[in-house]
């Protein structure tokens, strides 16, 4: 018996539309769990620590997300017209990230009130739920690589790839 549906109903595996992006959707899941888990650290932040170690996990898990939600809506927004093209954009809009983001925080330089231990194990955790979230989703996706379309070989409409050793035809 097999299960078409996961949990809530939604489809376990993506469908390979040509005018859908799977990104947004990426990006949906992976703020989410990202979020979930800087809530309960964040909790835990000022249960034992205070308000300002809250407010440095909630700091750092809103860089990260920012950081990485980036690159899937650039994704998304050049996939919507060149699905090829997604790959590239991810690859320039991160050394973008990785330069914009540097001088960023030399610029501005670190807030008095950042609470440095947990606003470094809350990027710490972020980064990894995220990672984890997007690699859970990402290969439940089915993303059409190459085009199944059978082009037409002549009146016979015979498609089927040559070995390059025709035998004799009847």
């Amino acid at each position: 018996m097999t299960h078409r549906h996961g949990f809530f109903g939604r489809p376990r595996v993506g469908r390979s539309d040509p005018g859908r992006t799977p990104w947004l959707g990426l990006a949906g899941t992976c703020t989410a769990a990202s979020a979930a888990a800087a809530v309960l650290l964040a909790a835990a932040a000022l249960v034992s620590t205070g308000p300002a170690a809250a407010a440095s996990v909630a700091f750092a898990a809103v860089i990260v997300i920012a950081f990485f939600a980036l690159s899937l809506i650039a994704g998304h927004l050049v996939g919507r017209r060149n699905p090829s093209g997604a790959i590239g954009v991810f690859a320039v809009v991160y050394v973008l990230k990785i330069v914009g983001f540097a001088a960023i925080l030399l610029w501005i330089g670190t807030p008095a009130w950042i609470d440095r231990p947990w606003f470094g194990a809350a990027g710490i955790v972020s980064v990894v739920v995220w990672q984890a979230a997007e690699l859970y989703r990402f290969s439940r996706l089915r993303l059409q690589i190459f085009d199944d379309a059978p082009a037409a070989d002549g009146p016979g409409g015979d498609a089927a790839p040559s070995s390059g050793k025709e035998g004799p035809r009847a």
